[in-house]
């Protein structure tokens, strides 16, 4: 693997800030696409993006750094230039983006369905892209993998704690082809969209279910078991989360849609 592209003096330049760079240019540009097709301005659309952004990666290291201290990880271990390289708890970073979302939605005066409808689909995108940056850092790593496909890391720069010199499940590609599935799904259900919003629902719903099930290979469980039950994860968990949130906007947004008709 390549965690490190090169070095600037004795700070690292890492292969997860240029996958997590390239992906939230991709999801920009997507956005900014599709919402041409419901009348948004593509700027404000690119100043939501960059917010949510920023958002998500406080995000996803806050969440990392909670389930590792909640766990009993030492504080050097948590606060140390691994957990900076890390790709943190992707949902956690979805999490706090979303928050950042309805901030600057509310402040722009953007139609909150259409909106969502633009942006999850490049949401998508980015979580594709940017799962090679975790793969490239060895973070998110997967169970011991008696596969043909499994890949085994052996350089002593990857993320801390991940195993090294033995097979692994490459979890985080599984992660990555299960995004790009919900991003041809979205935009599939885009381009049929039965009322207003069913784009954004669709992502939770698909992005739960895929997260759920991808968390079987997951290796790093120890790190974020809950309640004591050993098939619940904290990537698990949020998983059954965004099932709630994808079927509860799915109602939400059908029943506004009705609404509207029965009114005119």
């Amino acid at each position: 693997m390549h965690p490190i592209l090169f070095q600037i003096g004795a700070f690292p330049i890492g292969t997860y800030g240029l996958m997590l760079t390239l992906g939230f240019l991709a999801g920009m540009v997507l956005a900014r696409q599709l919402g041409k097709r419901d009348g948004l301005a593509p700027d404000a659309l690119a100043d939501i993006s960059v917010a949510v952004l920023l958002g998500g990666i406080l995000g996803s290291k806050l969440l990392m750094i909670g389930v590792d201290l909640l766990h009993g990880e030492p504080l050097a271990s948590v606060f140390s230039l691994g957990t900076l390289r890390a790709g943190g708890a992707i949902h956690g970073g979805v999490i706090l983006g979303l928050l950042t979302f309805f901030w600057r939605i509310r402040k722009l005066k953007l139609p909150l369905s259409l909106t969502m409808d633009a942006l999850t689909p490049g949401l998508a995108l980015g979580q594709a892209i940017g799962r090679w940056g975790c793969f490239f850092a060895g973070c998110c790593f997967g169970t011991d993998g008696q596969v043909p496909w499994a890949v085994t890391f052996t350089s002593s720069d990857i993320s801390q704690g991940t195993p090294l010199d033995m097979p692994l499940h490459p979890v985080q590609i599984y992660n990555s082809l299960a995004n790009f599935t919900v991003l041809g799904l979205l935009l599939l259900i885009g381009r049929k969209r039965q009322f207003k919003g069913q784009v954004a629902a669709s992502y939770f719903l698909l992005e739960g279910l895929g997260r759920t099930i991808t968390e079987s290979w997951r290796g790093d469980l120890e790190r974020g078991l809950w309640f004591e039950v050993s098939w619940l994860s904290t990537g698990r968990l949020t998983g059954l989360l965004f099932l709630f949130i994808g079927a509860s906007l799915w109602v939400w947004f059908r029943r506004q849609q009705q609404t509207s008709l029965a009114e005119i």
